[in-house]
């Protein structure tokens, strides 16, 4: 299968690395994964802030983008930005009475995928280990994304993935469906809020007994990560508490391990980048 990778704005400038995963992962499988150029934002952001006329032309330059590639599907490592393509980018159109747009924003958006969603119900993985060859011999707790579980409608499909890890220690995180504090704009608009969401989060996660904290949304990952790191959050064995995309776990392999003693950006062998 020819499937095309749509990046996001957050694993493009500050998670690469979750992009290399997915890659990675669906090569593993035997597909050919491609790159359509010009992509960029989804327009979630504008659209969330109230910019909706500026959203206009950044869902237009997505929907040509990925109009112009030859695939069969296309996969996003972000369950916001998937969600955001089926459910904001053809409002958006039609709200300028661009009903082209919208209908092409819509089939676009109907053929793509979050990770997990593409993993378990299209290419039928239902065993990491097993069918990936994944290993990740480390305490990991897991926490779900608010549109994941809202909008998506994902479930425990990426969970279920992460459990299935060979030698995995998975622990339970306790009130897993409670925000993290993110929220995209949010967390700009009202951090005393956000980051006493946070603090919740960080409690239950230190709860776990999880060295790792897991999820299928960098942006997520990135405001709790950062919250650990300024407030010293340790694991029971004295280190820190590390966040890292589901991607990155299920890509791990007893080959080619993900050391999270260190700057995980690192860890990725030098000839896995190309």
């Amino acid at each position: 299968m020819r499937i095309a990778l749509f990046a996001t704005c957050i694993v493009d400038a500050m998670h690469p690395r979750v992009a290399l995963a997915t890659v990675r992962v669906l090569e593993r499988l035997g597909h050919e994964v491609v790159f359509p150029p010009g992509q960029g934002c989804c327009g979630q952001m504008h659209i969330n802030s109230g910019y909706l006329d500026d959203a206009v032309p950044v869902v237009r330059n997505h929907v040509r983008a990925f109009q112009r590639a030859e695939y069969d599907v296309a996969v996003a490592p972000s369950a916001s930005c998937v969600a955001s393509l089926g459910h904001q980018q053809p409002m958006v159109a039609r709200r300028v009475g661009d009903e082209g747009l919208a209908r092409d924003a819509a089939e676009v958006a109907g053929r793509t995928y979050e990770l997990s969603q593409l993993l378990t119900d299209v290419l039928g993985v239902t065993d990491a280990a097993a069918q990936l060859d994944s290993w990740f011999p480390h305490a990991v707790t897991y926490h779900p994304s608010c549109h994941g579980m809202r909008l998506l409608r994902l479930g425990d499909r990426q969970k279920d993935l992460v459990r299935t890890v060979a030698d995995i220690d998975f622990r339970e995180l306790p009130d897993a469906e409670e925000c993290c504090g993110f929220g995209g704009t949010f967390s700009l608009k009202n951090p005393d809020v956000s980051g006493a969401m946070a603090e919740e989060k960080i409690a239950n996660v230190e709860r776990s007994g999880a060295s790792v904290c897991t999820g299928g949304d960098a942006s997520c990952l990135l405001h709790l990560g950062g919250a650990m790191s300024r407030r010293g959050t340790t694991a029971p064995d004295g280190g820190p508490v590390t966040t890292l995309h589901f991607a990155e776990i299920l890509a791990a392999t007893r080959e080619h391990p993900l050391d999270v003693s260190g700057p995980v950006e690192l860890s990725i062998p030098k000839e896995a980048v190309r």
